[in-house]
């Protein structure tokens, strides 16, 4: 798919907000500030690219969607109605999308890895959860959850019930609470730099751009080849940005630098 990237204009790729987790007033605080970040993209904005976990939990009702998050979908809605592109990627988290976001924010949503020819350069785009080696156990629910079965039958229970027993146990997850950072596992053992080094064996790409992993992390996997994870907004509030002839991590509001290890290139 090819994006176009007029002079003078830049394309943001941002991931992993958990809004919702790990209170109310905490989401607010966070929600507040991405809206901030989308003004200020909004300045300069061809494309911005949405890459999974907007949301700890999200599970769209044929007549009812989560409650909250109004100033985001709210600005959401403003970009796209002035013409900016804006992409969304489903997350572990959010997976259980249904139409809310083409229909309403004119948004398109991905479930699966795609690619996009930017500026003359190649992105492989994706969450990145399920991708890679090892981790067997997930997914193998991953198939569960994402299983038109288990997806209508939740559907009949009721949102009070269904929305509140999901949103128990996102947030007992390590991601949910954003208590602990990822560690850098190493070149060789980072499972989506593995990922990206054995889709360069069937076709080259010049940018591999994940979230999930939690940790924001540019390293090259190839000669001409760079793994850039977004990192996440529960510690990092961490983007990059391409112009057309490079690509930058970077952090919002965030003066002191990032709290943890960042791998370079």
């Amino acid at each position: 798919m090819h994006i176009g990237l007029p002079a003078g204009k830049r394309v943001y790729f941002v991931s992993d907000f958990h809004l919702g987790a790990p209170d109310p007033a905490t989401s607010r605080a966070r929600e507040q500030r991405i809206v901030r970040f989308l003004d200020m993209a909004e300045q300069d904005a061809a494309h911005i690219f949405l890459v999974g976990d907007l949301f700890d939990f999200w599970f769209e009702y044929n007549h009812v969607i989560p409650k909250g998050y109004t100033r985001l979908l709210g600005k959401l809605a403003s970009l796209t109605d002035r013409g900016i592109g804006v992409s969304a990627f489903i997350g572990n988290h959010d997976m259980w999308m249904n139409g809310y976001f083409e229909s309403e924010l004119n948004i398109p949503v991905y479930l699966e890895p795609q690619t996009f020819e930017i500026g003359g350069k190649q992105f492989y785009v994706a969450h990145g959860d399920g991708l890679g080696p090892g981790d067997h156990g997930y997914k193998f629910l991953k198939k569960v959850f994402r299983n038109p079965l288990c997806r209508w039958l939740f559907s009949w229970m009721h949102p009070a019930m269904g929305i509140s027993i999901a949103n128990y146990f996102s947030h007992k997850s390590r991601s949910a609470t954003g208590m602990e950072l990822e560690h850098f596992l190493g070149e060789e053992n980072e499972w989506l730099a593995i990922h990206s080094k054995e889709i360069l064996q069937q076709q080259h790409f010049d940018y591999f751009i994940y979230g999930h992993r939690h940790l924001p992390i540019d390293m090259p996997v190839g000669p001409h080849s760079r793994y850039i994870n977004l990192g996440e907004w529960l510690n990092y509030n961490s983007y990059a940005v391409f112009d057309g002839n490079n690509m930058e991590l970077k952090y919002f509001e965030n003066e002191n630098g990032p709290k943890g290890t960042v791998i370079g290139r």
